[in-house]
């Protein structure tokens, strides 16, 4: 496997892709790792993590909540989480590749104001179903942009609903720069966003009248845009100093969104919650 490779595949011990600085933009900043590594071949990577998230989104109260997370490589197919669910990359890395392209399924579930709602108000709106969005993702990522073993890719997805929740389509565009800061420290920045369709909006940011005799909020009717725009970094520390061979890891990760239009404009944001969303997390993870 390529050397860049061997090293940002280590940052996915985290959650997903994230980000920091690209504070790397000379060779001798990282050292070179060894030829063997643990990520040449099939690996897997576990993990367990606390999570600080809003309730829903759109909402100003907070929850704590566990975090697992599972990603490797088998048989030459990636995968990695992608919030509470996993994509595959079923096109095999070329070795020493300044390009490689990304493609496969993804399956995702979402559990948005289907627990943990901790307003009264909204609550008093009814649980929502959970639902299941499955769908293909491509992308592609360049390698050895700055330095010796960094790396920016750019991924969208294509979600649907499979659940009988929501019934809408979810578009996902991500871009993420990684780096190593050191042979133990990797560290990412990433910027994401959602498009929604009218079936998506109006299942989450919609009150009709019964929902308003119930929660006294005001009738309102959502359609689909763009829903919100992210940014995220992540940090993983080896904690035997060498991310190339495995063994245990700390994992840091904050994100930032920024809820738009009638997501914004819905009644449990803009009276009940806030448009302003933060989420953090802290893990351990360990790679065989």
């Amino acid at each position: 496997m390529k050397n860049s490779h061997i090293l940002s595949r280590a940052a996915f011990v985290s959650l997903g892709l994230s980000l920091s600085s690209p504070l790397l933009a000379q060779e001798e900043t990282a050292p070179a790792p060894a030829e063997e590594s643990v990520f040449d071949g099939d690996y897997l990577t576990v993990g367990l993590g606390v999570a600080v998230g809003p309730s829903y989104e759109g909402s100003d109260n907070y929850t704590v909540s566990p975090l697992p997370v599972a990603l490797g490589s088998i048989g030459g197919i990636d995968f990695q989480p992608r919030g509470p669910g996993i994509a595959f990359d079923v096109i095999p890395d070329q070795k020493d590749a300044k390009v490689d392209f990304i493609l496969g399924p993804v399956v995702r579930a979402r559990f948005d104001r289907q627990n943990s709602i901790k307003d009264p108000v909204v609550r008093s709106l009814g649980k929502l179903d959970f639902a299941v969005e499955v769908g293909p993702f491509a992308g592609v990522q360049v390698n050895r942009v700055l330095n010796p073993y960094d790396s920016l890719t750019a991924q969208v997805d294509l979600r649907w609903d499979v659940a009988g929740a929501h019934d809408g389509m979810v578009i996902y565009p991500s871009l993420t720069y990684f780096t190593p800061l050191s042979l133990s420290i990797v560290t990412s920045l990433s910027a994401s966003a959602e498009h929604v369709d009218d079936d998506y909006a109006n299942y989450y940011f919609s009150i009709s009248p019964a929902g308003s005799t119930a929660s006294g909020l005001p009738t309102f009717n959502a359609t689909g845009g763009w829903k919100n725009v992210s940014v995220a970094s992540l940090t993983a520390i080896d904690l035997d100093g060498d991310v190339t061979n495995g063994g245990f890891s700390l994992i840091f990760l904050g994100s930032y969104s920024r809820v738009l239009g009638d997501a914004k404009r819905s009644p449990v944001t803009s009276i009940r919650g806030s448009a302003n969303q933060f989420f953090g997390a802290i893990g351990v993870g360990y790679t065989f």
